[in-house]
């Protein structure tokens, strides 16, 4: 049984909402889920369904399995905004279901884009999932980790569902040309051959963007009594800009950032300006990009290439002056320069393990001989005596301690011996071969 709205009705429906599935039979898709004998399937087909949380991005069928796990089940199903309601709205729709309890009806509560909802409103369901008063099965296109808590995600099954196969959206496409009811099966429909498979392809595994295209396409047809041609230019038309899936604040941000970070390090620049243009393409701020790119020249070029910091900086100026789209080719430069420039990533290694030494060992005193003395009674503490000034030296080296006694030894900067690094190691090398042989006269 489910919940209807007042109006409902009242208005036309998009294609996409006509032709939602209404059984497991009809619904395309998630073949590791609801394929012949899959837990997720098992679980509907033996009325077994407990709270679960569906993760994955838009137009795959979240809120269509929810509505078809109620109706196989028999469950009163309510559909829950996580956009438009509050703590108010969850507690009126928790005493439905405990009314609904005392009759002996389950209740679905189903939950859209629950990543939306702050820690406290996904508390107020806990108390209902766990007595078993609901069945909360909530939606995200978020990763249900970093955005479900801990108490919620732990009543729940999470079931990870899939962007859809090319194939998968030609079949559902064919299908609503076919469907006399709520299709265009009523109508003679003349397209271009292989129409369904770019409206599939621009869709990139979303059903909704699918349905919406092929509505849009045939709506723009010319029409010609029963007869609807769509022309070329038509289709091109409504295929001319696909809308990338990305999130600037959600996981998806965060794994092309990666991918972009990943295939400069393995020295891919074909990888990397392609991972370039899906966040730019997508709405990143070039700032962003240019920022991280900053980071990355030192992180992982270092003093390999010591123009590789230089490189990066002046990106992120071109970016700040002129912004987009002038400033993808710059960001392309320094990211195709990052990519081919040999690597080290000797300076991150050096910092992190002197950070470690610098948390945990006991905060020693700087060494009296390299602190500086500018009043008389700071000279008569000793401080600075012993001091050796290195330009005063034919080597411009001294053998004098800088390091406190308990880290005596320590070495944090070991050149990776690529690029320029290769000649700074050999200059590391020889000052403590003479270090050494300068103490050991002593």
């Amino acid at each position: 049984m489910e919940q209807m709205t007042l109006f409902e009705n009242s208005m036309p429906q998009p294609l996409a909402a006509r032709l939602r599935p209404q059984s497991l039979e009809e619904y395309v898709g998630q073949a590791h889920l609801l394929g012949p004998g899959k837990v997720l399937r098992r679980l509907i087909e033996s009325d077994q369904v407990s709270s679960m949380i569906f993760w994955g991005p838009p137009g795959v069928g979240k809120t269509t399995l929810a509505r078809i796990i109620a109706n196989r089940t028999r469950a009163v199903f309510i559909d829950f905004s996580a956009v438009t309601s509050g703590i108010k709205e969850i507690r009126t729709v928790m005493q439905q279901a405990e009314d609904n309890r005392r009759y002996g009806e389950k209740t679905i509560v189903f939950v859209d884009e629950i990543h939306r909802f702050n820690k406290a409103q996904q508390d107020a369901f806990l108390p209902f999932v766990e007595r078993g008063s609901i069945i909360l099965i909530g939606a995200t296109t978020e990763n249900p980790s970093f955005e479900v808590n801990g108490a919620l995600l732990s009543r729940c099954k999470v079931f990870v569902l899939q962007a859809l196969e090319a194939q998968d959206l030609v079949c559902l496409l064919q299908r609503a040309l076919k469907d006399p009811k709520n299709g265009f099966g009523n109508l003679s429909v003349q397209m271009p051959p292989q129409s369904l498979s770019v409206i599939a392809d621009f869709a990139n595994g979303d059903a909704r963007t699918a349905l919406s295209t092929l509505e849009m396409v045939v709506l723009n047809g010319d029409t010609n009594g029963d007869t609807i041609i769509v022309s070329p230019e038509t289709l091109a038309q409504c295929t001319s800009k696909r809308s990338l899936l990305y999130d600037k604040k959600g996981e998806e941000h965060y794994n092309l950032i990666s991918a972009l970070h990943k295939s400069m390090r393995n020295s891919d620049p074909d990888a990397a300006v392609y991972w370039l243009a899906r966040m730019l393409e997508a709405g990143e701020d070039p700032l962003y990009v240019a920022r991280r790119i900053v980071r990355f020249a030192s992180e992982d070029v270092g003093l390999a290439d010591p123009q590789a910091l230089t490189q990066a900086v002046a990106a992120f100026q071109a970016c700040h002056f002129i912004g987009m789209p002038e400033c993808t080719v710059h960001l392309t430069q320094v990211v195709v320069y990052l990519s081919l420039a040999p690597k080290s990533n000797a300076l991150y290694t050096a910092y992190e393990q002197a950070k470690q030494d610098a948390l945990e060992q006991l905060a020693e005193p700087v060494p009296l001989v390299i602190r500086n003395a500018p009043t008389k009674l700071m000279a008569q503490l000793s401080y600075g005596k012993g001091y050796q000034y290195a330009h005063d030296t034919k080597e411009k080296l001294t053998s004098m301690q800088c390091l406190p006694d308990s880290l005596l030894g320590r070495s944090y900067y070991q050149p990776a011996g690529q690029g320029q690094e290769a000649e700074l190691l050999k200059r590391l090398e020889q000052i403590k071969e003479w270090k050494s042989k300068v103490s050991a006269r002593r």
